[in-house]
């Protein structure tokens, strides 16, 4: 297990997972987030090569659609 900061909050998760198996695990659904890591905003691609250790920091926001 590792320790990261996910939204100002301290999380544990699996050690060795790129970032997209990281949202995964946190309960997030990965195409419906946009993902700051270690304050840069990674494009979509480069996550499944992004691995995610300790103390690396994320920003992630979700993206609600809907409108009038």
């Amino acid at each position: 297990m590792i320790s990261l900061q996910v939204n100002g909050e301290p999380r544990r998760c699996s050690a060795g997972l790129n970032l997209e198996q990281v949202l995964a695990e946190l309960g997030y659904q990965p195409r419906l987030v946009v993902v700051e890591f270690n304050g840069t905003i990674l494009p979509r691609q480069a996550w499944p090569a992004q691995i995610v250790g300790e103390s690396d920091v994320l920003e992630v926001v979700t993206i609600v659609g809907g409108g009038s």
